[in-house]
C-alpha cells in the first residue's frame, strides 16, 4: 500500500490517536479472476455499501473474529476487462484486501486486491500530501533564506489534526485553569457545536481556535445550553502551555473605594 500517512512531531504526537478511529478513503485496483459483466460488478459493489460483516484476513494486526464495519461509499472509476478501479470511503479498521476477496465471493469468480493507495485519513486528504523530498526542499529553503512560506504549508499546526472532532470554545478566563488539567464547567463555555453526545471525544478550544485539550463530554449539547453549572467535559489530554493566558482575578475594591453604605 502507498499513499497518505500523517506524521506528527513534538507534543502533537499525542494527538495521533485521534486519527486512528477516523474514517479512511482508498483508491484500489481489484482484479476479478473470471470475466463478468459490468452490470454484475456494479450490483455486487452496491451490495457492500452500508454496514457489513467482515472477518479480518489471516495475516492481520487484529484478532481474527467477525466484526461490523461501515462502508460509506464505493465509486467505480473505471472497469478495464477484469480489472476494476474504484474509490472507497470506510470506517477505520476496514480491510480493503478482504473487501476485494468478498467481492469475488459475491460474484462467484474470486477476486484479489492488485494495488491500493490511501487517499484520506480523517481531515487529511491527497490534496495536502507531500513527499519527503518536498519536505527536504522546503527545509533547505528555510534554513538558507529564512523563508518559512513553503515549510509552513507542509508542517501544519496540530489543530489541523482535530478538525474532524466536535468542538467547544471557552472564555479566555477559563484557559489557564484548563491548561493545568482542570475539567470544564458550564460557566466557562463561550460557544459549542451542536450534536455533541455524552461520551464523545471533544476538542476544547480558545476563542482564537487554539487547542487547549481533548476531553470526554459528560453532557450533550442540549444539556450544556440548558444548565448553568456542572462539569461539561472531563479533561483527558492537555496541550496548551501553562501561564500563557492570565488567571482570572476578581476586582476587589480597597477601603478608600468602598461606598458609604458599606
Amino acid at each position: 500500500m502507498t499513499g497518505l500517512l500523517p506524521i506528527a512531531t513534538g507534543k502533537a504526537t499525542r494527538i495521533v490517536q485521534t486519527l486512528l478511529p477516523a474514517g479512511k478513503e482508498y483508491v484500489c485496483v481489484m482484479h476479478i479472476h473470471k470475466e463478468v459483466t459490468e452490470e454484475d460488478i456494479r450490483k455486487a459493489v452496491e451490495s457492500f455499501i452500508g454496514e457489513i460483516d467482515q472477518l479480518p484476513p489471516i495475516k492481520s494486526a487484529v484478532k481474527r473474529q467477525w466484526r461490523k464495519r461501515n462502508i460509506y461509499y464505493i465509486n467505480i472509476i473505471e472497469i478495464d476487462g477484469q480489472d476494476v478501479l474504484f474509490r472507497v470511503g470506510c470506517e477505520a479498521g476496514t480491510y480493503i484486501r478482504k473487501l476485494c476477496d468478498d467481492f469475488g465471493k459475491k460474484l462467484e469468480t474470486g477476486a484479489h486486491m492488485a494495488e491500493l493507495v490511501r487517499t484520506k485519513v480523517g481531515p487529511f486528504s491527497y490534496e495536502t500530501m507531500i513527499t519527503l523530498q518536498d519536505l527536504k526542499d522546503a527545509y533547505e529553503v528555510w534554513k538558507e533564506s529564512g523563508d518559512e512560506k513553503e515549510i509552513r504549508k507542509i508542517i501544519q499546526p496540530m489543530e489541523a489534526a482535530i478538525s474532524h472532532l466536535p468542538k467547544i470554545w471557552i472564555f479566555d478566563t477559563t484557559v489557564d485553569s484548563m491548561s493545568h488539567g482542570a475539567d470544564l464547567s458550564v460557566p466557562g463555555i463561550s460557544k459549542l457545536e451542536s450534536g455533541i453526545n455524552h461520551g464523545d471525544l471533544v476538542a476544547v478550544m480558545t476563542l482564537k481556535d487554539e487547542l487547549v485539550c481533548l476531553g470526554e463530554a459528560v453532557m450533550n449539547s442540549q444539556n450544556i445550553h440548558l444548565q448553568k453549572k456542572g462539569i461539561a467535559v472531563k479533561a483527558r489530554k492537555v496541550f496548551y502551555e501553562r501561564g500563557v493566558y492570565p488567571k482570572f482575578v476578581r476586582n476587589v475594591p480597597d477601603a478608600s473605594q468602598k461606598s458609604d453604605t458599606e
